[in-house]
């Protein structure tokens, strides 16, 4: 049986996981918007498999005796100045979800709940995977400069990233 203070905080971290999906969907539909279609099915994708982690996490509460909670989010941003900042934006999301599941990590163990340590460890491997491939994109777009006829080329490796991703997985 799950512990409430560990219960507590996977019922948090669902609702990041859940704002998260919401964020990485506005950001779609703003690059979108923007022309960028790569860039768009990019977070499509990340906007799914966002709500996969929420998924899987209120399956494990359940599963665990505890009770998960739906909880409402906030609204995310729905525009931005530039490619730069909703990709800074993503990074900087990524980075708190890792902080996020690190504290429930430690929780874990304190409450000495080994079966919830090793469910996070997927989440562990998960987020230093998500945060390098928003470094990558970073990365991307500092390379290809400030010249508008670029950003076709960006869009383009950028909306690759995630297909190649997924066949590493396979």
């Amino acid at each position: 049986m799950i512990k409430k203070k560990l219960e507590d905080a996977l019922n948090k971290q669902s609702s990041h996981e859940a704002y998260a999906s919401s964020s990485y969907l506005a950001m779609a539909s703003w690059c979108e918007k923007e022309g960028l279609r790569g860039c768009a099915e990019f977070f499509y994708a990340q906007s799914e498999e966002e709500r996969g982690h929420l998924l899987k996490l209120v399956k494990y509460i359940n599963e665990a005796g505890g009770h998960a909670q739906v909880s409402a989010v906030s609204a995310p941003a729905n525009s931005y100045k530039n490619l730069q900042e909703v990709f800074k934006t993503g990074l900087e999301q990524e980075m708190g979800v890792t902080q996020d599941i690190n504290k429930i990590v430690e929780l874990a163990l304190q409450e000495k709940d080994y079966a919830a340590f090793t469910f996070l460890q997927w989440y562990v491997q998960e987020q230093v995977e998500e945060e390098n491939l928003f470094r990558l994109t970073l990365d991307i777009i500092k390379l290809a400069g400030k010249e508008d006829r670029s950003w076709l080329l960006v869009d383009k490796e950028i909306g690759a990233l995630k297909d190649e991703e997924e066949k590493e997985e396979e």
